[in-house]
């Protein structure tokens, strides 16, 4: 059997050294075929993150055209022991609009493909309040951590199978973050004069654009906060149960996984819109409402450390 590394018999002599010759190669090359060894008491670990099936792990292809993604699951789909970043997301407005996969597929970074649910993608746009954004597992920071953010975001899977979000276009009210977060990870954000303002169920979410432009463009939408959703549709798991971001930075595409609570979400009515943070992003404007709309009081999140994607 030479090609499968178990022909162990020619190189070893009669006798009893023979035999013990025969015994050690033998031993060894089960090691290297199962994986076990004399201080493995399992399979041998295949790379970080590769998702692992019920009977054995595998590698996944570089070429993620053909590969599964992971399951939507209600909570995280990996731990994060370490943060690198902590932070709340309060007062979230999600709008979502359906896209053909085959238009947003340009704008993912390499490594990745458009993540889909019955054959089509979609389009994000969350407006929300950053609360104490802070570095490792600190406490954050109350004035320069604390801030309005509206993000235009599409949905990618990468050759190990992780489902993420990519950012089109992240406007912040903070000038400090913006700077950091475009100077590490090249997320593209940008500094923008944004307010949240709350009139008993409505909530109204403004962002005008200061640096680095298109100077001027604006977003106004309104929502009306309605009752707690107790079981989410598979589309609504589809756009907020993300567990990490990719991003293209230093000539690579990396992926940063983040942890926080199960989502709870509410009903919402769209009230008003006018936007044209999704045009900016490359996008199509939207000719229609969206085709979700929802609203969630918040979570704390954690974010661990980036790794390439292979």
């Amino acid at each position: 059997m030479r090609g499968s590394g178990l022909d162990v018999t020619a190189a070893a002599s009669s006798g009893p050294r023979g035999r013990r010759d025969r015994s050690r190669a033998t031993r060894h090359a089960s090691e290297r075929t199962t994986g076990r060894g004399p201080e493995t008491a399992g399979p041998t670990r295949a790379w970080p993150d590769t998702p692992v099936c019920p009977d054995r792990r595998r590698r996944l292809p570089r070429d993620n055209a053909g590969v599964d993604a992971e399951a939507v699951t209600a909570e995280a789909a990996r731990p994060v022991r370490r943060p690198v970043l902590v932070q709340w997301w309060r007062d979230l407005a999600f709008l979502h609009w359906a896209v053909d996969p085959a238009a947003v597929a340009p704008l993912l970074p390499p490594g990745t493909r458009p993540d889909v649910l019955d054959g089509r993608t979609y389009v994000g746009l969350v407006a929300f309040r950053m609360v104490r954004l802070g570095l490792l597992a600190g406490p954050g920071l109350p004035y320069l951590g604390t801030f309005c953010e509206t993000n235009v975001r599409l949905y990618s899977v990468d050759t190990a199978g992780r489902r993420a979000v990519v950012f089109r276009s992240l406007d912040a009210a903070r000038l400090l973050p913006v700077l950091a977060a475009r100077a590490s990870l090249r997320l593209p954000y940008l500094w923008s004069r944004m307010r949240l303002h709350r009139d008993g169920d409505v909530l109204t979410y403004t962002c005008r654009r200061r640096w680095p432009g298109p100077r001027g463009t604006r977003s106004a939408l309104s929502v009306r906060v309605g009752a707690p959703i107790a079981e989410p549709s598979p589309l609504e798991h589809f756009v907020t149960a993300r567990w990490g971001l990719h991003t293209r930075a230093y000539g690579r595409t990396l992926h940063l996984p983040n942890v926080h609570p199960r989502w709870p979400l509410h009903r919402a009515e769209l009230v008003h819109l006018d936007d044209q943070l999704v045009g900016a992003a490359g996008l199509a404007a939207p000719s229609s409402g969206p085709v979700s709309v929802l609203w969630s009081p918040g979570v704390p999140v954690r974010f661990g450390a980036p790794a390439a994607v292979r």
